[in-house]
Formats: structure tokens, C-alpha cells, sequence
């Protein structure tokens, strides 16, 4: 799947740029320190915005060229923010033939967003998944830690209206 860059505006507070500095400081000697500062970073932050991925490149004095190959490699590090309710569908073999991509289609137009995105207001966040050991309960989606199984896409509105009220 493609790494999408936020189209949230990157807000960062004193606390975090501090904190994101301290990480900075404490390994800017080392290079082979980049992606636990990467890691570092994507826990102060939540996800790994580009300002992030500057800031981490000038302090440790890497081209951000390399900074970037590495966040969009690894599957850890997400570019865009995650929302309050975040939903993953399964589109491994058993989930996708029993109708998962219409399930992933359905989600992504109630709730105006593609795969890797996350809507303005913050409150979901949309991404596919290759398998979460439910296939006997395909097609699955899970909205953080609840599964949701057996769908079809005409489940969604009912579920997205849960989280909503």
C-alpha cells in the first residue's frame, strides 16, 4: 500500500519539539540511531509528519532523502495522523474474496477518505491490514480494538454511526 502524506495541517507543541530536540541531541553523534529517533519521534507525535522527518534529518545531520526512504520502507511509520477511532479492514485472501475491497470502498465514501488518511476533524482514521487471524469471521474490519466480522459494505453507515454519536 502507498504511504500517503497527511493533508491535516502539522500542529506541534513546546512539549513535543522539546522533547523531539532532547531525542535529537542525546543521538545526533550516531547515525545508526535514526530510526529509533524515527521511532521516537512517531511516539511523541503520534505519526511521522514531514516537519518531523526535517527537523530529525538537520539534528542528525543526514540527508532527509535517507530519512524519508526509511519512513516510507517500514511498515511502523505512518505519515498521517491516526484519528480517535481507527479503522482497519482486513484485505488478506479470505477477507478480500469474501468482499472486502467493497467493504474498504463503502468506508472510504461515508467517511470521505481514502486508505491511509485520516478525516479533517481528527475522529477517524482509515487503513488496510493483510490479515488479523479472524478469517473464519471475513470479511473483518476492527475499529481500534473491537472486531467487527461478517460485513458487507451496507453494514458501515450503522457502525460509523456508533462512533459518531
Amino acid at each position: 500500500m502507498e504511504k500517503k502524506l497527511s493533508k491535516i495541517p502539522f500542529a506541534d507543541t513546546p512539549e513535543q519539539a522539546a522533547k523531539l530536540q532532547e531525542i535529537i541531541e542525546a543521538n545526533k553523534d550516531d547515525e545508526s540511531r535514526l530510526m529509533k529517533v524515527m521511532q521516537d519521534a512517531q511516539e511523541i507525535y503520534g505519526y511521522l509528519p514531514f516537519e518531523v522527518q526535517e527537523k530529525i534529518a538537520e539534528g542528525m545531520n543526514v540527508p532527509l532523502e535517507k530519512v524519508f526512504g526509511v519512513a516510507t520502507f517500514y511498515a511502523q511509520f505512518s505519515m498521517s495522523p491516526k484519528g480517535k477511532y481507527n479503522i482497519s479492514v482486513c484485505l488478506g485472501t479470505a477477507c478480500y474474496v469474501k468482499g472486502a475491497q467493497s467493504l474498504a470502498e463503502r468506508l472510504s465514501e461515508v467517511l470521505g477518505i481514502g486508505l491511509g488518511e485520516c478525516t479533517p476533524d481528527g475522529m477517524f482514521s482509515l487503513e488496510a491490514c493483510r490479515c488479523i487471524g479472524a478469517c473464519g469471521l471475513g470479511p473483518v474490519m476492527t475499529v481500534n480494538d473491537e472486531v467487527y466480522g461478517k460485513l458487507t459494505a451496507d453494514d458501515v453507515r450503522e457502525i460509523i454511526a456508533k462512533y459518531r454519536d
